[in-house]
């Protein structure tokens, strides 16, 4: 019986390789990917992976991502590789890095900020304080937010 995976290969657009087992999903919602695009997507979750364990894979056809979504990516798998592939071979490969800044992606989990209030029209912000793990700040309230609480 043959172990390997069975995803066919892309002409061109994005693989995200390397995601946490279980965070698929997450970074297509941050991504804001819902499938009624009209581009093919693969999706492959808890496959074994020699660096992680397990690992999930997006392959998201005709749609090269930019800066910003590569490295929003980080807060949610910061362990993922993204590659861009143009004639089904792969012309740029590079680490996801977490972001200076976070605007509108996530929610403070501070029920009391004032980005949480249905009246004020103000985008939740995040400014990274530390790297390793990654950890942020919210912008209007001061609470400290890791990457499982902005999930």
């Amino acid at each position: 019986m043959s172990r390997e995976l069975i995803v066919s290969k892309i002409k061109s657009g994005t693989v995200i390789d390397h995601i946490p087992a279980g965070r698929a999903l997450a970074v297509l919602r941050i991504l804001g990917i819902t499938g009624k695009e009209g581009v093919r997507i693969a999706l492959v979750m808890n496959v074994e992976s020699k660096k992680l364990g397990k690992k999930d894979i997006i392959k998201i056809e005709d749609r090269e991502l930019t800066p910003e979504e590569v490295n929003i990516i980080s807060a949610v798998a910061p362990t993922a590789t993204i590659n861009i592939i143009e004639d089904f071979r792969v012309v740029k490969k590079f680490k996801v890095t977490p972001p200076e800044v976070i605007r509108g992606k996530f929610k403070c989990r501070n029920p009391t900020c004032i980005t949480n209030a249905p009246r004020e029209p103000v985008e939740p912000t995040f400014y990274l304080v530390r790297r390793e793990p990654p950890l942020f700040i919210c912008a209007y309230c001061g609470r400290y937010h890791e990457l499982s609480d902005l999930i």
